[in-house]
């Protein structure tokens, strides 16, 4: 069973990003800005009423976020669902041969096992799931 997680939004200016989401909609960032050195990532959390916004800014021209910046500008970058048990979710995708970005586990924000499926597999859309 998949469970809403976050929504991921790409910004050149993560503190851009935070004074406008707060100060346009009235979220809550719900903590310090952090960094992933190994998604080459900023990320803050902002709560949108038990939903939350997850703003992605690059650490580098080579980070992910910095390459659909330069291609797509700011905005949406992936959806996120919450699951289970991650290994079995991912064992059940490749029998379906949904086309994945990651082949197995990595670690992502707050040291939860995430993988990626390519947008191709579902319309569009970049999708994460993560472990609870």
């Amino acid at each position: 069973m998949l469970k809403f997680e976050h929504i991921g939004i790409a910004v050149k200016n993560i503190e851009k990003g935070i004074k406008i989401w707060e100060g346009i909609f009235g979220l809550k960032n719900v903590g310090a800005i952090y960094e992933l050195p190994l998604q080459m990532v900023k990320v803050a959390l902002l709560d949108a009423g038990g939903v939350k916004i997850e703003l992605l800014e690059p650490i580098g021209e080579e980070s992910p976020i910095a390459k659909f910046l330069k291609k797509r500008g700011e905005g949406l970058h992936h959806i996120c669902f919450e699951v289970r048990d991650i290994e079995t979710i991912l064992s059940a995708l490749k029998k379906k041969e949904v086309k994945l970005i990651d082949e197995s586990p990595r670690q992502g924000a707050f040291s939860r096992k995430v993988v990626f499926l390519h947008p191709s597999s579902s319309q569009g859309v970049l999708v994460e799931l993560c472990e609870k």
